[in-house]
């Protein structure tokens, strides 16, 4: 079937060919002219602006867009308008906040234009492995779309899951799950890092995906990166977050679930990026005031 695709960072070009391999007619645009020609040398047709690349397209049109949270999608859709007619079909395969999808899927269907919120999630492997999708939204527009998640995804990776918002919601969640999946392997790794056995991290990695109850894809790709470098001495230990872990614990705190997991990881996290904790000084001092203990100075 026939797909305007907007947005071709690394995701986003990967998903175009992708869908160029299973034979889907893409039209693709991106701020950047360089993408465009990319993807364009592997088959899609290129569009040098939003309104060129709705006119490309046969309605009922679906349109994919694969850009940042936030402004970037509201800076999109807003372009869009005057553009899209009644029937088409606007998906969000980036990492939206729910509450943002749902209302966009409101505004949108005053015109009878239906709004997909597709959590994406399968990162730079995508390409070669496929997406595990997350799809909420209007059934009808689901079904419409579907050829093109079916090419997305491996076998079963896709799903509707309920009405809009359902889909980021999910995908929020998942990465929230994430989240304590990689600081608890983060904690376990550096107790063993630090132990007196000198034991081989890559060989334990390697040998925990054979069999092992915490065998994951996350353990292989450590696994990988730890045969690169077996003490990690290249990297420093800053952590992002993508904001979907900030957002799981804010909507966990206004429905109140505990999620303290999920939240210790997201706090891990900002320690991470400090040089030098005040409140570990502070601590420091307090000891020092009511026990006398001592003060490592600078």
């Amino acid at each position: 079937m026939q797909v305007g695709f907007i947005g071709l960072g690394r995701m986003g070009s990967a998903m175009v060919e992708r869908l160029l391999k299973h034979k889907h007619t893409v039209v693709a645009y991106d701020r950047t002219a360089e993408k465009v020609r990319a993807v364009a040398a592997l088959g899609a047709q290129g569009a040098h602006s939003l309104g060129g690349l709705i006119g490309q397209l046969n309605p009922p049109r679906v349109v994919w867009l694969m850009v940042p949270a936030g402004d970037p999608v509201a800076g999109v859709l807003r372009q869009l308008e005057g553009h899209l007619q009644k029937g088409d079909v606007v998906i969000d395969g980036g990492n939206s906040y729910y509450r943002h999808s749902i209302a966009r899927a409101n505004d949108l269907k005053k015109d009878s234009i239906h709004y997909l919120d597709a959590g994406t999630s399968g990162g730079v492997w995508g390409r070669e492995r496929g997406y595990c999708l997350m799809v909420g939204g209007d059934p009808k527009a689901f079904k419409q779309a579907e050829p093109l998640f079916k090419a997305l995804a491996p076998k079963d990776g896709y799903a509707y899951v309920g009405p809009s918002g359902a889909g980021h919601f999910a995908k929020m969640v998942h990465n929230g799950i994430e989240y304590s999946m990689l600081q608890a392997y983060g904690e376990g790794f550096e107790m063993l890092e630090r132990s007196e056995f000198g034991l081989d991290l890559h060989r334990l990695a390697r040998l925990w995906n054979r069999g092992s109850v915490v065998r994951s894809w996350l353990l292989e790709l450590a696994e990988s990166a730890l045969q690169k470098d077996r003490h990690l001495r290249r990297i420093r230990g800053y952590v992002e977050d993508s904001g979907e872990g900030r957002w799981t614990v804010q909507d966990a705190v206004d429905r109140g679930v505990a999620v303290p997991t999920i939240a210790q990881s997201l706090f891990a996290r900002f320690q991470s990026r400090q040089k030098e904790s005040f409140a570990n000084k502070l601590i420091a001092a307090l000891r020092k005031e009511f026990g006398g203990h001592t003060v490592k100075k600078r």
